[in-house]
């Protein structure tokens, strides 16, 4: 008997709830630095996680050393713990299975297994056409079982790929570019590599920008940094912590868009045949032309509010997979007085409840004039309201990216938006 079967089988014994949570695969990073491979890391791993609750007592651990000893260990120092901690009075269930699962499109790709990573790197080096640039490659390969008390196993393999490219030309002039995807495209790491070339040579020479309020053109890039904070106030978790800017607007106008998460979409990066209960994947409306639909919830949640679940479990926190932003198609840069935003970092909420937040833009900045791209600018801030921008969103161009990032470790599927009226300061020192 396997590790994940032998624990399930020791535990549900005793609990009322028990869920086994395997991931094994390998994985490569390589990052280069001013045109050269500085760090080569390769990655073998098994790891497991657990979840027991008995009498709505829950533990939650992990156990990445697999020998035997180690396993009995755990079991036993659970079932100590489970005695010793009180009841999570909001926790209910697990999902109850079985279920029969749809496998997903486009999420496990053999080409990886024989990619030479170095050449495809020096490939897009050669791309940007920068003086110098940085950046990261990684890919992983992998197996993932779920085994539940509630006559839940499903298994599946996937791939994923992240590609981070900034191209610079000085200090002041630099572009960024990323590419997330469960299947290999060369061509998307090239053209990346390209287009991150070309904004750092836009970028030459900026000036510096003023205080005011802009219309703001934000790529995919920047604009999956502000989506990934609207899928965290979206969880039941965040709106009863008294920490979402959504609290207490189901059904009501909060925004000029369209939120979709879609654990189904094909080569969506978190894209999975269920949740971690086993609630097979689905696509929720969590905002439907501006008005808000639901939260995310797993089984507990959604029996204590008496509503679908959206199979977004995270058993405590529910949590998005891949966020999908929509609003109405048109020219985003039909404006005559505005910003192009081409990255940004530091994104931080004074306010979470009420959404006032600040983050800083870099890497190419551009002003607009009459519709077209002017010079380039440095050392702005924006300093707005989440609940405000949403409503000032004017339209978006047609073609969507996938992005990850540093800030925005849930993948978003979105185009390029134009906001109105977005407040611009200056940065403090």
């Amino acid at each position: 008997m396997n590790i994940e079967k032998y624990l399930l089988k020791k535990l549900e014994k005793e609990m009322d709830q028990t869920i086994i949570s395997s991931s094994k695969g390998n994985s490569t990073s390589i990052k280069f630095v001013n045109n050269k491979v500085v760090n080569i890391s390769l990655n073998d791993s098994h790891s497991i996680g657990i979840f027991v609750a008995k009498n709505k007592k829950i533990v939650s651990t992990s156990l990445k050393n697999l020998n035997q000893k180690s396993v009995d260990l755990t079991i036993k120092t659970i079932k100590s713990y489970i005695k010793k901690i009180p009841p999570n009075e909001e926790f209910i269930d697990i999902a109850k299975g079985p279920f029969k699962y749809k496998e997903i499109k486009q999420t496990f790709d053999k080409k990886l297994e024989n990619l030479n990573h170095l050449d495809l790197i020096e490939e897009a080096i050669n791309s940007s056409n920068a003086k110098r640039s940085s950046g990261t490659f990684a890919t992983s390969s992998g197996e993932n079982l779920l085994l539940t008390s509630h006559n839940i196993e499903s298994q599946e393999k996937g791939t994923g790929i992240y590609f981070s490219i900034r191209a610079l030309m000085t200090k002041e002039a630099s572009g960024q570019k990323t590419v997330t995807s469960r299947i290999l495209n060369k061509k998307d790491i090239l053209n990346a590599s390209k287009k991150a070339g070309e904004i750092a040579k836009q970028a030459l020479n900026p000036i510096n920008g003023k205080s005011g309020t802009f219309d703001v053109v934000f790529d995919s890039l920047p604009f999956a940094c502000l989506v990934n904070p609207i899928g965290t106030a979206l969880s039941i978790f965040s709106v009863e912590a008294g920490s979402s800017f959504f609290h207490d607007k189901i059904n009501q106008n909060v925004g000029n868009f369209t939120l979709i998460d879609d654990s189904t979409l094909p080569n969506g990066y978190n894209s999975s045949k269920c949740d971690l209960e086993g609630t097979p994947g689905k696509r929720s409306m969590l905002v439907d032309k501006g008005i808000l639909k639901t939260y995310l919830h797993n089984t507990s949640s959604s029996k204590r509010y008496n509503v679908e679940n959206t199979g977004n479990a995270g058993i405590i926190i529910p949590s998005p997979s891949n966020l999908i932003f929509e609003t109405k198609k048109g020219n985003v840069f039909g404006t005559d007085k505005g910003i192009y935003i081409t990255n940004l970092w530091y994104t931080r909420f004074q306010n979470t409840s009420t959404g006032d937040f600040s983050t800083i833009p870099r890497d190419g900045i551009f002003l607009i004039k009459n519709g077209k791209l002017d010079k380039p600018i440095k050392n702005i801030r924006i300093s707005d309201n989440m609940l405000k921008m949403l409503k000032n969103v004017v339209c978006s161009s047609k073609k969507p990216e996938q992005i990850t990032s540093w800030e925005a470790e849930t993948p978003v599927i979105t185009p390029s938006v134009l906001i109105k009226d977005v407040k611009i300061t200056k940065p403090t020192v």
